[in-house]
C-alpha cells in the first residue's frame, strides 16, 4: 500500500479501486500510525458532519462498519483472512460503554511510509556507503506529498509533517553520503532538487554552493568529461602538461627511428620527447635508449639507412605504429612511432600514419598499461607537422580510434586522458569531441565484443 503520493492499493499486484469515503478512512487508520480509532471518531474525522441528530450513534457506526467491511473484502484478495488480519477490531471502555475501535495491522513492506521511516532510520546509523544505498531505496518509495487526499485535515497535520521532514533528512543525508564517498556529481542533482524545493532555505542554498565549489576544486583543469555508455570508461580533455599526470600512462611521440639525443639538432630540447629525456630521465637519453632498444627487439626493423645517406641520428627505421612500452616506476610511457625521420633531420606524418599508428597504439596499452589511466598530447600537432589536420580534427582522430578500440577490448583502460596545452586550447574545438562522443553512445553504444561476458 502507497500514501507517500496518491493513495494507492495493491493487492497481489493488482490495484484495488476504493470509493473516496472508504479511501479516506484507510487514510486516517494510516494516520494513527497503528495506533487504535473508535469508530465514532473514524466518523467524525472521515464523514465529518455538519451537526449531530439525536439518536444518530447507531446509523453512524453502520457506515463505519460498511466501510470497514469494504476494506477487510480488499485486503481478502490476497487471500481468506487477510483482511481480517490488517484491519484489526477492538474494545474500548468509555464512559458510554464499551466502543468499537479499528487499527492497521501492516507490516513495513506492506505499506511505504513505514518503510521508508525504517530505511532512513537505518541509514542515519549506517556508513557512508550503505547510508547512500538505503536513502536512495527509501527516496525511491516517495511519489508526492504523502496522505494527498486528506493533507489539510486536523489528523493528517502530524504525520505529513514528519514524513516530510524525514524526506528533507533524507535528502540532507544523501547529499553528505555522496560527499564523504568523493562522489559530488551524484550529490550535486539532489543538492539542486533541494534548494528547488526549498528556495527560502539558506541551509540548501549553502549545500548547493559549497558542492558546486568542491567540483570545481576536483575538476581543475579538467575541460570534459564524458562517460562511455556501457562501460565504466571516461573521455577527459585537460588543460595542462603532459608530465604533470603523474597518475596516468603516457603517451610521447617519435620518430621511425627512435632517437632520443636532445642535441637541437636531431631531436628540440623543446618537443615532447625532449622533455620526456629531461623531466622523466633526468637528461640520460642513454638509459632511455637501453629501455627502447629491449622493447624493440621483438620488433622487425624495416631498413637500415647507410652513415653516407645518414651521417646524424639512428639509422635503423621500424614499422609506422610501432609502440614501445617504457616503464617509469610503476606506470609506462608508450614510446610512439607515428612519422618518418627524413635524412634531412625534418619529420614527415600524414593523417593515414597518424591513424594507424594510434590503431595500433591501443592493444598496446591494454597489453601493458596495468589498466591505468592513459594521457596522451595533441599527437601530431607538433614538429611531426601533419598539416592536413587542424587541431580539432586531430582531437577527434584520438578519441575516435580508442572508442573503436574499446569494442575489441573493453578493457583497454578506465581513463583516457588528452592533455591541451594553454596555446593550443584556442584552436581547438571541445564541443567537436564531445558531439562525435554523444552521437557514438546514440548510434550504438560501446559494449564487449560478442561472446564475451
Amino acid at each position: 500500500m502507497s500514501v507517500l503520493g496518491p493513495v494507492r492499493l495493491d493487492v497481489n499486484g493488482a490495484a484495488v479501486r476504493l470509493t473516496p469515503l472508504t479511501a479516506r478512512l484507510l487514510l486516517r487508520l494510516v494516520a494513527a500510525d497503528g495506533e487504535a480509532v473508535t469508530a465514532r471518531r473514524l466518523y467524525e474525522d472521515v464523514w465529518q458532519p455538519a451537526v449531530e441528530l439525536p439518536h444518530q450513534d447507531l446509523r453512524n457506526r453502520n457506515e463505519v462498519q460498511k466501510r470497514i467491511l469494504e476494506l477487510r473484502r480488499a485486503f481478502d484478495r490476497a487471500g481468506p483472512g487477510h483482511g481480517a488480519r490488517i484491519v484489526r477490531t477492538g474494545r474500548l471502555p468509555t464512559a458510554r460503554g464499551a466502543e468499537s475501535t479499528y487499527r492497521l495491522d501492516l507490516a513495513d513492506d506492506e505499506l511505504d511510509s513505514a518503510a521508508f521511516t525504517r530505511l532512513v532510520g537505518d541509514a542515519l546509523r549506517a556508513a557512508p556507503a550503505s547510508a547512500v544505498r538505503l536513502l536512495t531505496d527509501a527516496l525511491r518509495l516517495w511519489r508526492g506529498r504523502p496522505l494527498t487526499e486528506v493533507r489539510d485535515e486536523e489528523f493528517a497535520r502530524a504525520p505529513v509533517r514528519r514524513l516530510t521532514q524525514l524526506r528533507e533528512t533524507a535528502l540532507r543525508e544523501l547529499i553528505a553520503g555522496h560527499t564523504a564517498l568523493g562522489r559530488y556529481d551524484l550529490a550535486l542533482p539532489v543538492a539542486e532538487q533541494t534548494a528547488r524545493e526549498r528556495p527560502d532555505d539558506p541551509e540548501a542554498a549553502a549545500a548547493l554552493a559549497r558542492l558546486n565549489a568542491r567540483l570545481r576544486e576536483r575538476h581543475g583543469d579538467e575541460l570534459l568529461r564524458h562517460t562511455l555508455r556501457g562501460l565504466r570508461v571516461d573521455v577527459v580533455v585537460v588543460r595542462g602538461d603532459l608530465f604533470d599526470q603523474e597518475d596516468a600512462n603516457l603517451v610521447v611521440g617519435f620518430s621511425d627511428t627512435f632517437d632520443t639525443s636532445t642535441d637541437d639538432i636531431v631531436i628540440s630540447r623543446e618537443s615532447v620527447q625532449g622533455q620526456l629525456v629531461d623531466r622523466l630521465f633526468e637528461g640520460r637519453h642513454r638509459l632511455l635508449d637501453d629501455h627502447l632498444r629491449r622493447g624493440l627487439r621483438e620488433v622487425t626493423p624495416l631498413a637500415t639507412e647507410s652513415v653516407r645517406a645518414k651521417p646524424r641520428g639512428r639509422r635503423t627505421r621500424y614499422p609506422i605504429g610501432t609502440a614501445v612500452p617504457v616503464p617509469v616506476g610503476n606506470r609506462r610511457v608508450f614510446a610512439l612511432a607515428y612519422s618518418r625521420l627524413g635524412n634531412d633531420l625534418r619529420a614527415r606524418s600524414a593523417p593515414a600514419d597518424l591513424r594507424l599508428s594510434l590503431e595500433r597504439l591501443w592493444p598496446s596499452v591494454a597489453l601493458h598499461g596495468l589498466f591505468r589511466p592513459v594521457a596522451i598530447p595533441l599527437i601530431g600537432a607538433g614538429l611531426s607537422r601533419i598539416v592536413e589536420l587542424d587541431h580539432t580534427q586531430l582531437l577527434s582522430l584520438i578519441v575516435e580510434t580508442f572508442t573503436e578500440s574499446l569494442r575489441q577490448d573493453p578493457a583497454v583502460c578506465p581513463e583516457l586522458r588528452i592533455v591541451v596545452r594553454d596555446e593550443e586550447l584556442g584552436r581547438t574545438d571541445l564541443s567537436a569531441a564531445e558531439a562525435f562522443l554523444r552521437d557514438a553512445d546514440e548510434r550504438s553504444p560501446v559494449l564487449p565484443p560478442t561472446g564475451t561476458l
